[in-house]
């Protein structure tokens, strides 16, 4: 479910509700616009309220994101082309290595063109790598599919997830700091 607020200085703000979500939460792009996402049971007021009380912050993050984007031109539909080529090429036969190294299995693999996030594993098994992993350096490569391995033996982001992705890539923490530095297309 969502509703719209349309806010004079930012435009449209999608304030979107679902069962998934456990808390309030922000997320700003300065291509995709702002949304906010809270749980069903909340009302659409408190997710308003939320965005109001940050607006400073999300007009100070959609400019340093606005001068991001031009000093790092998009790429053309030519160019994602062929990191989705490399992309299927290099990312599966690195999953499985990787796996097969530290014993866990999985069911398929696919290379997506995601704008928010660089890897998933969903229940089935199934793990989502983005094709924009190409473009990073090969230990980030690794730290976002060896995450991703991670969370088929623990579904969350708790500790004992985040003591067995320490086990396997030792400054995993680092890893997920650097690899903000990166953006994705």
């Amino acid at each position: 479910m969502e509703k719209t607020y349309n806010d004079p200085d930012i435009g449209e703000v999608i304030l979107r509700k679902g069962r998934g979500y456990k808390r309030i939460t922000l997320r700003v792009s300065a291509r995709h616009g702002v949304t906010v996402s809270m749980p069903w049971f909340v009302p659409y007021r408190e997710g308003l309220a939320m965005f109001l009380a940050k607006k400073g912050w999300v007009l100070e993050t959609i400019e340093r994101q606005k001068k991001r984007f031009k000093e790092e031109p998009v790429p053309t539909s030519e160019e994602v082309e062929a990191m989705r080529l490399e992309a299927k090429r290099i990312l599966p036969q690195r999953l499985a290595e990787l796996a097969g190294k530290y014993s866990f299995e999985y069911n398929q693999v696919r290379i997506k063109h995601n704008v928010s996030n660089w890897g998933s594993c969903s229940r089935k098994g199934n793990i989502n790598l983005n094709l924009n992993l190409v473009r990073v350096p090969e230990d980030l490569r690794d730290y976002v599919i060896l995450h991703a391995l991670c969370h088929l033996r623990h579904p969350n982001h708790g500790p004992d997830f985040h003591a067995l992705l320490e086990s396997l890539c030792p400054g995993h923490r680092a890893k997920e700091r650097e690899l903000r530095r990166y953006r994705l297309f």
